[in-house]
């Protein structure tokens, strides 16, 4: 961007940086609320999801278990009749037969059995995982609401020190050269708080480009010049220094 045709006052620029990295600021503060809730929305979800599962785990697991359970006690009255069976046995053969037969049944329930313990020990470790899932989806709901608590509080606050900065902004602006307007509200809008830019040394304080002297000069004497590599307007500092 080539230099402007007029002189501006460097405390008016330098004032006007300031303004814009406190609205930067700002809003930042005002947008790191929603973005907060966000994030502990979707924890939220995440632990009523693993809840979730943890019950539907646990269910099938206690389905499990009451489908062995069941077919245990069937088989267990299946060797209760053969038992009755065995009185009734019309041969040796058909007798020996019966106590095999219940020999297998009971072999079979005693794996059964062991699998119907093997269960139990599996609901309880299922029923402390879904209890842990429980607490921690209750303690996210709290801290969520008390999140919202805070961030309403900042953002409430920001707010009204944001119509404070506006009103400062307002201010500023007013004490722009015309024809200087325009190139500010260009920058502004395209670069934000970037748009304005410090010399430090004799560097810009944007992007670290050095000036020739002749440059400084024509700062030192207000002239309106914004950076050669970036476009940011250029204000002096305290810290600006000619060779």
């Amino acid at each position: 961007m080539s230099d402007a045709p007029h002189k501006i006052s460097h405390s008016t620029i330098s004032s006007l940086h300031r303004i814009h990295k406190q609205l930067t600021e700002l809003n930042n503060r005002i947008n790191r609320g929603p973005r907060q809730m966000k994030a502990s929305i979707a924890a939220i979800e995440a632990c009523k999801a693993a809840e979730a599962e943890a019950q539907a785990t646990l269910k099938q697991a206690k389905m499990a278990c009451d489908k062995k359970q069941l077919q245990l006690k069937e088989r267990e009255q299946r060797v209760i009749d053969l038992k009755g069976k065995l009185n009734t046995a019309a041969s040796n053969r058909e007798f020996q037969t019966f106590k095999e037969q219940i020999a297998a049944d009971e072999q079979a329930n005693g794996v059964l059995s062991d699998e119907i313990l093997e269960a139990f020990d599996q609901i309880e470790r299922l029923t402390q995982e879904l209890q842990h899932r429980s607490a921690e989806l209750k303690q996210r709901e709290d801290d969520q609401a008390s999140l919202q608590s805070e961030v309403d509080a900042r953002m409430a606050e920001a707010n009204v020190e944001l119509q404070s900065v506006m009103a400062e902004l307002t201010e500023a602006e007013q004490q722009l050269p015309d024809d200087a307007v325009d190139i500010y509200q260009r920058l502004i809008r395209s670069q934000g708080e970037d748009g304005l830019a410090p010399v430090e040394g004799q560097s810009c304080g944007n992007c670290g480009a050095t000036f020739a002297p002749q440059t400084l000069n024509r700062l030192m004497l207000s002239h309106f010049i914004c950076c050669p590599t970036c476009g940011a307007i250029l204000y002096m500092t305290a810290d600006s220094s000619i060779e």
